[in-house]
């Protein structure tokens, strides 16, 4: 009996003396090598106006929290539209980041500018280019084709 159980602990010792390293190992290679898709993109943003920059007066949070409503009561508007960034310094207000169309472009300003007037607002939103449904199709045309040989 005796016998049995020091080999099982040696067995489980071994195991998890042997096992365990290269896993972590392998885990941590990965996260060292993989980086963020959008990295140049946030640096070439983060250029001008920041939300981090915008001051914790009541007056430019009341602008960016009515024009944030605006903008979510909109159920036309698109998820992307809804998260655009709104900043708001010395009530001059910027609006950043990737919407699906130019009317939602429009629509998103016109928000703003209802607010704070057409002068105080900089429209830096961008139309993100639609997503190709044909790359989808042509992969899983090629898996079909795979599966039939």
């Amino acid at each position: 009996m005796k016998t049995i159980n020091l080999l099982l602990a040696a067995t489980l010792s071994a195991a998890v003396a042997l096992g365990t390293p290269p896993l972590l190992h392998a885990t941590q290679d990965k996260a060292e090598t993989t980086k963020a898709d959008n990295t140049r993109k946030n640096k070439e943003e983060n250029k001008g106006a920041t939300a981090e920059q915008q001051k914790e007066n009541k007056t430019d949070r009341e602008i960016t929290r009515e024009i944030r409503r605006t903008v979510v009561k909109d159920k036309s508007l698109s998820i992307t539209a809804h998260n655009v960034k709104i900043i708001t310094k010395d009530g001059h207000v910027t609006l950043k980041g990737p919407v699906k169309s130019e009317d939602e472009k429009k629509t998103v300003e016109k928000a703003a500018v209802a607010v704070v007037g057409k002068a105080k607002v900089s429209n830096e939103l961008e139309v993100a280019p639609p997503k190709e449904k044909k790359d989808k199709k042509e992969k899983k045309e090629n898996m079909d084709q795979k599966e039939q040989k």
